[in-house]
């Protein structure tokens, strides 16, 4: 199956090793990621805060360049990337005069022909079709010792107006879903949808650390043994400030935080390397070594 794929500005800079993942899991499911040419930022939080018309046409004129290949769905991985493209293309069939005004700066004009998808609706119409249980490699008890906690973040579950998204957005179980489907049972908790300070890891430290840490305080608790996230915000601020707000808040252990697409490469055989685990600032090889899964 081919696919649009918008990987965005994270995927191909401080999270490029989430583009390696997507491309390699996704490819051995079967499902071809056709990445879009020329495509630009999207805007992510900056340009809503700025401009509202450049907030909508920016990640349309992405929406426009994906329609032109003719492909009817388009996978965005970022959680910050996706809900701003999905609240753009809603917003561009709600009002005419804005769609008008858009399309006519652009080459490639959005006609609401395709279909924007996170990586979570994608991973699980793989699994209701049967062939993510056929590429699993690892053992079914070393898959059912991992104890994560699935961690959603603020920007795949809230959004300024009403879009089609497939998920409970006060409860969100995709994650939960695709992790079931491979043998491993994430922990239930109430810490999944709230926010990890985004950018405020850089602006106001004090306040995303005590936010980081209400987080991972409450995941060490229930005896997590990782996080797992799709958002690129998250997992960065999530891994590489542990060891700076740990110690503030008194939080002993280090836990690490994995895309899921490296828990599914890792279930189907691929390898720390080929996957770039070893590039994580909180360390996850230890705790796959304990567990037998490297």
């Amino acid at each position: 199956m081919d696919i649009a794929y918008y990987p965005g500005c994270s995927l191909k800079a401080s999270s490029a090793l989430y583009d390696v993942q997507s491309r390699r899991v996704f490819e051995a499911l079967g499902v071809h990621l056709k990445e879009i040419e020329d495509w630009n930022c999207c805007g992510a939080t900056s340009a809503g805060k700025v401009d509202d018309f450049l907030a909508v046409a920016m990640p349309a004129r992405n929406l426009g360049i994906a329609e032109a290949t003719g492909l009817s769905e388009m996978v965005i991985p970022c959680s910050a990337c996706y809900s701003r493209t999905l609240v753009a293309q809603a917003q561009l069939e709600k009002d005419a005069d804005l769609k008008e005004a858009v399309n006519e700066a652009l080459a490639a004009k959005v006609t609401g022909g395709i279909k924007v998808s996170s990586i979570l609706e994608v991973l699980l119409a793989v699994v209701a079709s049967g062939d993510m249980k056929q590429k699993i490699q690892k053992d079914k008890k070393i898959l059912k010792a991992l104890k994560p906690a699935c961690y959603y973040g603020c920007l795949q579950t809230r959004f300024p107006c009403a879009v089609p998204v497939p998920d409970d957005v006060e409860n969100p179980q995709g994650m939960e879903k695709v992790l079931r489907a491979i043998g491993i049972q994430a922990m239930d908790w109430s810490y999944k949808t709230d926010c990890c300070g985004a950018s405020s890891a850089v602006t106001d430290e004090e306040a995303a650390d005590a936010l980081m840490a209400r987080i991972v305080k409450d995941a060490v608790a229930r005896g997590a043994h990782c996080l797992v996230v799709t958002c690129p915000m998250c997992q960065l601020n999530l891994d590489a400030q542990q060891d700076r707000f740990g110690p503030k808040y008194g939080i002993q252990k280090r836990l690490p935080v994995f895309f899921i697409t490296e828990i599914l490469g890792l279930a189907m055989g691929m390898s720390v390397e080929e996957l770039q685990i070893d590039r994580h600032l909180t360390d996850g090889t230890q705790l796959l070594k304990e567990l037998e899964w490297i």
